[in-house]
């Protein structure tokens, strides 16, 4: 018999009746257990997780302290290879949507990857790290995104019934997540033993694993939208709509302040506040401790459709985190900030990816691939940004203006909120 859901007819009987937390948790691993796919999913967004939390916290001062670039031209290189990873990303989307299998991308992805890392190793010319991280790395950015993809088409093919969706997904996020509690501290320790040719190697070798995995256990399904016969809707068209567009800008800005978070924290604990590298690494591995009962806590809440409330309250809390670090005076000062910013990561790196995801329903990949290219172009002008302010106003000013970006975002999506309701109906 399928599992019956916890507020299920067939469980109960009865009218819907609360059930703890516990309780909750407790059928939610069941289910987890009883599917072989979702446990080797599991596996997997702990693998690419691991991989991604060796390199990113670590890439500002790789590429200014071991490459020798500049703040600026650092924020210039970021920009380039982020643009054509997003080229190459939405092309692989909409492939994948239309031709080719979410493990073929997978597969292509984490080929990449591996290869890519490995150039990272062992090339400090600026022009082939460029061309490296462009195509090569930026063909491998489409991994996340399919690999949540893939995710959502697994919960739409199983018994979980479709209300719980944001909670598993959130799961699947959570895993993701838990390789950051040790990923960064673990990279920080590489770091000082190998040098970056070790961070990278371990990176690399994660990635391999990574590819062995998908090879393994992600099946060569039809991509969901292709079972439904619906026909795709290409993404320009997609952000013509008012609602959709709003929703990118303002991710857009909340992940571009994310973005010059990533590089300007570690210059800020190491250059302003007297910290090493050791505190580094402890800063980025506090905010994943929190972010695993978060996302689960959150993940809960979105059973119950409020989606788009925990999405505005997370850019409020946005505001309130990057006004903190503004005004911290001490290495340690940053730890218990980084409680709030796991909150926060709770919601705009798990909800907020079903909830791109619910805009074009029988388009996943596409979908979840608007989700990532908001994260990139963010990326983009957060790379330019830091470079820029980094280096006219000093470390603390770059997160008075995070926090005036998030109050932005925070600001469309108070505008938009009703046509938000609306369009998420007439989608399903």
């Amino acid at each position: 018999m399928p599992f019956a859901p916890w507020h299920s007819p067939a469980r109960s009987g009865r009218a819907r009746l609360p059930v703890p937390r516990m309780q909750r948790f407790l059928l939610t691993a069941r289910t987890l257990l009883r599917h072989r796919s979702f446990l080797a999913l599991l596996g997997c967004n702990i693998l690419l997780g691991l991989a991604y939390s060796f390199v990113g916290p670590f890439m500002s001062l790789f590429g200014t302290q071991e490459v020798g670039m500049s703040n600026f031209t650092f924020g210039v290189f970021m920009t380039i290879t982020s643009a054509v990873s997003i080229v190459l990303s939405t092309v692989l989307a909409h492939w994948s949507d239309t031709r080719f299998s979410r493990r073929s991308m997978l597969v292509l992805g984490a080929v990449c990857g591996t290869a890519g890392y490995l150039g990272y190793a062992f090339v400090r010319d600026v022009v082939w790290l460029t061309l490296i991280g462009s195509f090569v790395l930026g063909t491998s950015s489409i991994t996340f995104s399919q690999l949540f993809a893939h995710a959502r088409e697994m919960l739409s093919r199983s018994d979980v019934p479709p209300a719980e969706t944001p909670l598993y997904m959130n799961v699947f996020r959570l895993f993701f997540a838990l390789s950051w509690t040790v990923g960064p501290a673990a990279a920080a320790w590489v770091n000082l033993k190998f040098h970056y040719e070790g961070t990278f190697l371990v990176a690399a070798a994660v990635f391999f694993l990574f590819l062995l995995a998908v090879l393994r256990f992600v099946p060569a399904a039809t991509p969901f939208g292709r079972d439904t016969g619906t026909r795709p809707l290409p993404l320009g068209r997609a952000l013509t709509r008012p609602v959709v567009l709003a929703h990118f800008i303002a991710f857009a800005l909340v992940f571009m302040a994310g973005t010059i978070a990533m590089s300007n924290l570690p210059k800020l604990v190491t250059e302003t506040l007297g910290g090493d590298p050791r505190h580094v690494g402890i800063v980025y591995s506090v905010a994943p401790v929190f972010e695993l009962p978060f996302m689960f806590f959150f993940g809960l809440l979105a059973t119950r459709g409020n989606h788009g409330s925990l999405i505005r309250l997370s850019f409020l809390l946005s505001v309130l985190y990057y006004a903190g670090l503004a005004v911290v005076g001490a290495p340690w000062h940053v730890y218990p900030l980084q409680v709030i910013s796991a909150a926060i990561v709770a919601v705009t790196s798990g909800i907020a990816i079903t909830f791109f995801q619910n805009f074009l329903p029988d388009q996943v990949g596409t979908a979840t691939n608007l989700y990532s290219n908001a994260m990139r172009i963010g990326g983009i002008a957060g790379y330019l940004a830091f470079g820029g302010l980094a280096q006219a106003y000093g470390y603390r000013a770059v997160f008075v203006f995070c926090a005036v970006s998030c109050a932005i975002g925070l600001g469309l999506l108070h505008f938009f909120r009703q046509r938000e309701n609306a369009h998420h109906e007439a989608a399903n």
